[in-house]
């Protein structure tokens, strides 16, 4: 498979990469700094310098064309304020499912968020409201389009290595995961079509991987 992803150097890319390196498929991962390129090369990995907070919907498609999935793993990330949070986090997934809509890439899988489907609690700082409306926005907006869409939303993420067992559902409990676990959560879901067109949500549990993509 060619898999074209955003925020091609993010930490959940990266492994993603890596994954994909292991099974012998393609990974193309968008970043913003030419000098983020060699560390995507290490893992395999084509790098495609574009900015999406800028680019043309022709060059996002242009990026797309030929590929079986498109994943979004793109983030203003921390330390943005609340405008980068509206241009990424709503923004640039807004302009990538447009691509992949105009390059004819059916499959689109989205990272999302627990927890924007609440309000913000009340004193909640401002960026992380804004934060969170953006992301609920671009859920919202990939919903309505026609595509095999499925939106995965993490619990709290963590740098601790995988642990290969997980609760997958349309609701979860709070929890965290290991980044590494959500890669592979991705990959297996690629090609399950009980995925598609839904919103699952994930965090670490006591099913295998594989056996909580077959309870779907």
């Amino acid at each position: 498979m060619r898999v074209v992803i955003a925020g091609g150097h993010g930490k959940i890319a990266r492994h993603l990469e890596r994954l994909l390196a292991g099974t012998g498929d393609e990974a193309v991962g968008i970043i913003r700094n030419v000098e983020q390129a060699p560390a995507l090369r290490d893992l395999s990995a084509e790098p495609v310098v574009l900015d999406l907070e800028s680019a043309a919907g022709d060059e996002v498609a242009d990026v797309l064309k030929g590929a079986d999935v498109a994943v979004f793993a793109a983030g203003a990330g921390p330390g943005s304020g609340a405008a980068r949070k509206e241009t990424v986090d709503f923004g640039a997934a807004r302009l990538f499912a447009d691509g992949a809509e105009r390059a004819g890439v059916r499959r689109f899988i989205q990272i999302g968020s627990i927890g924007v489907d609440r309000p913000p609690r009340p004193g909640a700082d401002e960026v992380f409201a804004t934060y969170l409306r953006a992301k609920k926005a671009a859920e919202d907006d990939l919903r309505a389009r026609d595509l095999d869409w499925t939106i995965l939303r993490p619990g709290s993420l963590t740098d601790e290595p995988a642990i290969g067992e997980v609760h997958l559902a349309d609701t979860v409990d709070y929890g965290q995961v290991p980044r590494e676990d959500v890669a592979a959560v991705l990959i297996a879901l690629f090609e399950e079509p009980r995925s598609f067109r839904r919103t699952l949500e994930l965090v670490t549990g006591n099913t295998p991987i594989d056996e909580a993509i077959t309870r779907l």
